[in-house]
């Protein structure tokens, strides 16, 4: 599950929320719906939901065991195991709180997804919106520039595994283990390792020759795979494997020539810092 940690406002409420780029679904802290509802604070917000959840659950609903959880930021700064629901779980919730708040929320949660739905017709607001976050985050120019164009690229490929019959999220993650380990010699654990990363984004912390190199594998596999008609996950394996090869051999070609090692222990932290000159 890709996800992108955001907070929304509702009034003067705090919304904690993640975006599911694979499901292209909204998960929004439940606590935090109710808290918004109810007027209450987080921990009366708590006390209310474990209630409701009993009382649900007494009554045979299956919105309770609908419910999923995911890690998000507590007021502590730490990480915790949240309640979460879907945008339509969260509608369906509402009509168990009794609150004179509900209409309105209901109007907020379509203007959020309205955001998403804005970005999936206008592709250009979405890239907007990652600019501007990349550069609050410090990153330079350069980089973003070429982290916009490897979600492009990571797209292509994507689209062309799902043309030759990959559907499950397990045989992407599976031939983007693949792929890194083929053209960089680690997979994608081992990478991620190397950097001291635990759940970001691995492409977040490439820096920028190593963004090309993987973009390189990425259109390579895409392309050899556009050549041939046989689907299924063998094809893609071959594709993949083919793809991060030519990425390996310019790799290699470029380690000969310079005496580094293109594959480095450098984070977006350390990043940033040496753009600031820290």
């Amino acid at each position: 599950m890709r996800q992108n940690n955001e907070l929304k406002l509702f009034e003067d409420k705090k919304i904690r929320a993640k975006w599911d780029a694979e499901q292209e679904k909204w998960y929004f802290s439940v606590v935090d719906i109710v808290a918004a509802l109810t007027d209450n604070d987080y921990q009366k917000a708590r006390n209310y939901w474990k209630w409701l959840k009993n009382k649900l659950n007494q009554e045979g609903s299956e919105l309770v065991s609908d419910t999923n959880q995911l890690k998000m930021k507590s007021v502590d700064g730490k990480y915790y195991n949240t309640d979460v629901m879907t945008t339509e779980q969260i509608l369906r919730l509402i009509q168990s709180i009794p609150s004179k708040r509900a209409e309105p929320f209901k109007v907020w949660l379509a203007q959020v997804g309205k955001e998403r739905i804005d970005e999936a017709y206008d592709p250009e607001i979405a890239i907007n919106r990652a600019l501007d976050t990349n550069r609050k985050k410090g990153y330079s120019e350069e980089w973003i520039n070429q982290r916009l164009k490897t979600i492009d690229i990571r797209k292509e490929f994507t689209d062309e595994l799902k043309e030759k019959g990959i559907s499950e999220s397990k045989d992407f993650a599976i031939l983007t283990n693949i792929l890194t380990q083929t053209w960089s010699g680690y997979s994608v654990k081992e990478y991620k390792n190397l950097k001291g990363l635990k759940k970001e984004n691995l492409r977040d912390n490439m820096t920028n020759m190593e963004l090309v190199l993987n973009m390189l594998a990425e259109t390579s596999s895409t392309e050899i795979s556009k050549s041939k008609n046989c689907k299924g996950f063998k094809e893609a394996e071959d594709s993949v494997k083919k793809g991060g090869n030519i990425a390996k051999i310019a790799k290699e070609q470029l380690e000969k020539e310079t005496g580094k090692n293109v594959i480095s222990d450098i984070n977006a932290r350390k990043m940033r810092k040496l753009n600031s000159g820290e």
